[in-house]
């Protein structure tokens, strides 16, 4: 119900919640070409993610790379991939966050 006695305008909604729909896909879609970057060891390891957290690049300094020491590096490159994934979270968030959190107040949509 609407304040005052009235019924909503599910035309209105409709149309409203497709506009919002239509926003998201172009959000989605701009994050699915962007890309940023996690680091680890000092810049030993970058990895590149896309804004849906998909890994695009991964590049080790030769420096840390050691046969003897395998683990380190794998954690390295866990972090790396880590942080960037971290990244690509605040960017969806900056992205998507503005666009969805009125959806908690229209009626007949689940969110």
């Amino acid at each position: 119900m609407i304040p005052g006695g009235g019924q909503p305008n599910m035309q209105q909604i409709l149309q409203q919640a497709q506009r919002m729909q239509q926003e998201l896909a172009r959000a989605e879609e701009e994050l699915a070409q962007a890309e940023v970057d996690g680091q680890a060891g000092g810049g030993l390891v970058k990895a590149t993610v896309n804004g849906s957290g998909e890994l695009r690049g991964l590049v080790i300094d030769p420096k840390a790379v050691d046969p003897e020491d395998t683990e380190t590096l794998a954690d390295l490159v866990v972090a790396a991939v880590q942080a960037a994934n971290d990244n690509a979270q605040t960017l969806r968030q900056q992205k998507l966050g503005p666009l969805t959190e009125g959806l908690g107040g229209m009626p007949g949509l689940p969110f």
